[in-house]
């Protein structure tokens, strides 16, 4: 069975409570709820979430050493501004998606450059809770 880390950066655990109206009513911990219930079982799925760069940095590097198959990543804020998570991701071997709640290009200009994409496979965005759902379920058989 796979095993699928998804790391969430700064102000997702603020969910719920941080602009509803781009971000929703739910919470992180309803997300997860329902990326589990949805995912039903087919994956071990390890959830992280840190508002601290270095401690995002240094669980993406922990993902180096073989012992997740995939890497979902919500960098958060840290998309548009974090090459040292970039770096961390550039070095891991195995799929690595990068995910946004947000129609990141429906909002403000700067949210349009996500330096840390440019080191992920894929990009799943605008899809709200789905977003994750789908990063998974693309790591699945």
């Amino acid at each position: 069975m796979k095993k699928i880390l998804i790391i969430n950066g700064p102000n997702l655990n603020m969910l719920g409570l941080r602009e509803p109206e781009v971000y929703g009513h739910e919470s992180l911990d309803d997300i997860i709820q329902f990326t589990e219930h949805k995912t039903n079982g087919r994956a071990v799925l390890e959830w992280y979430q840190s508002n601290v760069e270095g401690e995002i940095v240094s669980k993406i590097q922990s993902a180096a050493l073989g012992q997740v198959d995939a890497l979902v990543i919500n960098p958060g804020g840290y998309a548009h501004t974090s090459v040292a998570i970039h770096d961390a991701l550039k070095i891991l071997k195995i799929p690595v998606i990068e995910v946004h709640l947000s129609q990141i290009y429906r909002r403000e200009e700067f949210r349009h450059t996500l330096l840390t994409a440019k080191a992920a496979t894929a990009i799943m965005g605008g899809l709200g809770k789905q977003s994750y759902y789908l990063a998974i379920l693309s790591q699945l058989p």
